[in-house]
């Protein structure tokens, strides 16, 4: 063969460049799902204390209904 060899080595350089961009691709998006598990964790645990807040804010409404009857019902 004449010429230079770059002409015939470039198919080569091409499937590796795809071959890292794959891999790069991949561990993007491992990393991605990683974080989106994070989020989703903090997620869970934001709903947690909302939930408890709502329980405590209802309990104290309860309770002052209690006792506003028991007041009413002691005159």
């Amino acid at each position: 063969m004449s010429g230079s060899r770059f002409l015939y080595d470039s198919f080569d350089a091409a499937s590796a460049r795809i071959d890292a961009h794959e891999r790069v691709m991949e561990e993007r998006w491992t990393a991605l799902e990683f974080r989106l598990a994070q989020i989703d964790g903090a997620l869970e645990r934001l709903e947690k204390r909302i939930w408890l807040g709502v329980y405590g804010v209802a309990a104290f409404l309860l309770a002052q209904g209690a006792e506003a009857i028991i007041h009413a019902a002691t005159r």
